[in-house]
């Protein structure tokens, strides 16, 4: 009995049909990689587009709590009642550098007050942290004025919490504290 040349092993291998799975499983694995390898690539491509424009849109609040501390900082040095009242929560507290807390009305009636006039009212290294629908803010502020016609002169750092709620961000709650040098 003769054997044709072309069902011979060659180089060890044992039979044809086992050659031709085998090419096919190797076939299968690399069409598999290609798939995963092209998904790997268009996720990282849509994250990169993604990530980029979360980041831009917390900074563009992060700038609209900023626009906002310093509209508050100004309505108050100008004793404008009607903008303080709109910028402040109903349960709005404050805690100033003496360790009294006042309510939104009581803030608000200090902020009238006819025998208190703010010359400076200043605020610097303002950072806004994002958390949500609430931003926390830290700085330095800086007042200067007449008290019953007494100079007075304040050096504070602040933390400021401002919450989205009805569509629009008010302040909830502020600390002022004269920092110990």
């Amino acid at each position: 009995m003769t054997t044709s040349q072309s069902t011979l092993p060659v180089s060890g291998e044992r039979y044809a049909p086992d050659k031709e799975l085998a090419r096919r499983v190797r076939l299968c694995d690399i069409e598999a990689m290609r798939t995963r390898v092209s998904s790997a690539l268009t996720f990282c491509l849509l994250a990169g587009f993604v990530v980029p424009l979360a980041a831009q849109e917390k900074s563009e609040v992060a700038e609209s709590i900023r626009s906002l501390e310093l509209k508050w900082t100004e309505s108050y040095k100008q004793r404008q009642v009607q903008i303080l009242s709109t910028l402040l929560a109903e349960d709005f507290v404050i805690t100033v550098e003496d360790g009294s807390t006042y309510s939104k009305t009581g803030y608000i009636s200090h902020s009238a007050e006819p025998s208190v006039h703010v010359e400076v009212a200043e605020m610097s290294e303002l950072k806004v942290r994002m958390h949500g629908n609430t931003a926390v803010v830290t700085g330095a502020y800086h007042e200067r004025g007449k008290s019953d016609g007494r100079p007075y002169e304040y050096h504070d750092r602040l933390t400021d919490v401002w919450m989205k709620t009805g569509g629009r961000w008010q302040v909830i709650a502020s600390h002022y504290s004269v920092p110990v040098k």
